[in-house]
C-alpha cells in the first residue's frame, strides 16, 4: 500500500524529465555565467534599469541567500535575486534578472494567469500538503464510506496540477518579455542575447516537468482509485 511500483510508473517520466531539465538549467547558467556583458551591467542593475523603464521605481530589488532561489514577491512588491545573479555582470544573470523583472511587469498589468495563480496559492497550499493524506484515508476507508472521501483527496491535490499548468504560461510570458526587454534597454545587443535566452529556455523544461509530474501523480490517484472500485 505504501509502496507501489505502479507509481514509478507514472512518476519515472516526469522524474527524468525533471533530472535532464535541471542538469539543463544548471549547464546552461554555469556556462554563460562565465561570459560578461559587454556592458558591464550586473543582475541587480540590470532589473532596476528595467523596472525603472517601465515606471517601477516602487519595486525594490533585494540579494536572497541561495543558488537560482530568484523570484518576485508580488505581495511586498519585491524581486529577490540570488548572490549569482544579483552580483554578477554575466549573460546568465541578467537573463534571469529580466525574467523575475518581467513577472513585476506582469502584476503590473494585471495578467490575468498571474492573477489566478496567486489567487489559488492558499488552496493549493492546503491541497498539496493534505489532498493525498485525504486520498489515502478515504481509499482505506472505501468500504465504509465509499470513494467520495478519496475523491476529495484527488480534487484537492488536483489543485497542484492546475497552478502548474496556470504557471506554464505566466514564464514562458515572462520570458519572452524578458528577451524583449534585454534588447530594448540596451542591456545586451542581439548577439549576447542568445546567450540569456538559453538559460531562460533551459528553466522554461523545470516548469513543464513540474506539471507534467503533478498531472502523472494526479492520474496516479484516479488510476488505482478506480482500479479498486473495480
Amino acid at each position: 500500500m505504501f509502496f507501489d511500483p505502479l507509481y514509478f510508473v507514472f512518476a519515472l517520466p516526469a522524474l527524468l524529465l525533471g533530472m535532464w531539465a535541471q542538469f539543463k538549467v544548471s549547464s546552461a547558467f554555469n556556462k554563460y555565467s562565465q561570459i560578461e556583458t559587454r556592458t558591464g551591467i550586473t543582475g541587480a542593475q540590470a532589473a532596476r534599469q528595467i523596472l525603472d523603464f517601465n515606471g517601477l521605481q516602487n519595486v525594490q530589488v533585494e540579494r536572497v541567500d541561495g543558488f537560482l532561489s530568484d523570484h518576485y514577491d508580488p505581495t511586498q512588491r519585491v524581486l529577490r535575486l540570488s548572490s549569482a545573479v544579483f552580483d554578477q555582470p554575466s549573460l546568465s544573470a541578467v537573463g534571469v534578472a529580466a525574467h523575475e523583472a518581467g513577472h513585476a511587469l506582469q502584476h503590473q498589468q494585471n495578467y490575468a494567469p498571474l492573477q489566478f495563480r496567486s489567487a489559488i496559492v492558499p488552496a493549493v497550499q492546503v491541497g498539496s500538503s493534505l489532498g493525498p493524506i485525504i486520498f489515502m484515508v478515504g481509499l482505506l476507508m472505501t468500504r465504509f464510506v465509499g470513494t467520495s472521501l478519496a475523491w476529495i483527496g484527488i480534487i484537492l491535490f488536483g489543485l497542484s496540477a492546475i497552478f502548474a499548468l496556470v504557471t506554464l504560461p505566466v514564464e514562458f510570458d515572462a520570458s519572452s518579455r524578458a528577451k524583449k526587454l534585454l534588447l530594448s534597454t540596451g542591456i545586451v545587443d542581439s548577439s549576447e542575447v542568445r546567450g540569456a535566452t538559453a538559460v531562460l529556455d533551459a528553466a522554461a523544461l523545470t516548469y513543464v516537468a513540474a506539471a507534467i509530474q503533478a498531472i502523472f501523480t494526479l492520474l496516479y490517484y484516479v488510476f488505482i482509485l478506480v482500479g479498486r472500485r473495480n
